[in-house]
């Protein structure tokens, strides 16, 4: 089957207008780095999204999940396949003290949405910057909270397109990791309980955690947020800083000398120039400090053929 024969197939489970070819992946990432998607889908539904994985799976047609793009890394040569993008699912609602979101709803709405209904537990979220799904998937979290705190249950899509319902036990919720991201599902929604909480005292965290977040990350440059995963009885961020390597990099991708656990494009850095930025800081590292840092982001498609 050829790329247009996929485009022409999903044509018929979404709307036309929500099917590209060729798709530029830099507008859809963090890092404004990355090749082109084969086919790039946009589902309106969770219907529309079951479709299109069991339409990938029977036809032996490989497919990328993306949310927001915060927390990956999308090599030069770009993605084979179906790319579908969820950022069309991004319905947020309250029932009392639970908030369902779909899995393209921002986790940083989701936060802003339970602060303004005086709900707390879910200030931690802030500043971050990913997807409902991306965040179920790492079980994110920041400034002692995570999403395992919260967390009700979630309805995934196996990877043949199967509809399932995990509870907070079954989804496996540890630091940086969950079934999700295991077993390759995808999210369609999430719920989360939090608690009635004092709105002075929600409204005071937040503006507490967005001045530490925007003082202490280089948020006026593309990145994919942190790096690497916090390696046992380390920081990362401290093991390069200590390293001397803030200000170094390659290309257009360098260690920010604001936080040292950030990789930034300058401006014209390529997927190629961050990836080995990420290897150099690698290496030094372990050099220096005989500690393997482990990457939090996700390192997805093909290299550039010349």
């Amino acid at each position: 089957m050829t790329i247009k024969q996929w485009a022409q197939d999903l044509a018929n489970i979404v709307n036309p207008s929500n099917i590209k070819i060729n798709e530029s992946l830099k507008t859809y990432t963090m890092t404004k780095l990355g090749g082109k998607a084969d086919v790039f889908v946009l589902p309106e539904t969770e219907e529309e999204a079951t479709a299109i994985v069991k339409y990938a799976y029977d036809h032996n047609v490989p497919i990328l999940m993306l949310g927001n793009g915060s927390n990956m890394v999308v090599r030069d040569g770009g993605v084979r396949g179906i790319v579908i993008c969820f950022q069309k699912l991004d319905e947020i609602r309250i029932d009392g003290t639970q908030i369902y979101a779909q899995g393209g709803a921002l986790i940083k709405d989701v936060s802003k949405l339970a602060a303004e209904n005086s709900l707390t537990g879910f200030e931690f979220a802030c500043g971050i910057p990913g997807s409902v799904g991306g965040a179920m998937a790492m079980n994110a979290g920041a400034y002692g909270g995570e999403i395992k705190d919260i967390i009700i249950d979630s309805t995934v899509l196996t990877k043949e397109g199967e509809r399932i319902v995990l509870s907070k036990d079954e989804l496996e919720l540890a630091y940086r990791q969950s079934i999700i991201a295991k077993k390759g599902y995808f999210v369609l929604s999430s719920r989360f309980e939090l608690e009635k909480g004092n709105q002075q005292e929600i409204d005071e965290k937040i503006a507490d955690l967005t001045f530490k977040r925007e003082s202490k990350q280089p948020l006026e440059y593309p990145s994919a947020g942190s790096v690497f995963k916090r390696p046992p009885g380390y920081f990362a961020g401290k093991l390069i800083q200590d390293s001397g390597l803030q200000g170094k990099g390659v290309g257009d991708a360098e260690v920010s000398t604001k936080h040292a656990g950030f990789i930034i494009n300058k401006g014209n850095a390529t997927a190629t120039d961050y990836i080995e930025t990420i290897n150099l800081v690698q290496r030094v590292v372990k050099e220096k400090f005989n500690v393997d840092l482990e990457l939090e982001v996700k390192i997805v498609g093909e290299d550039l053929t010349k």
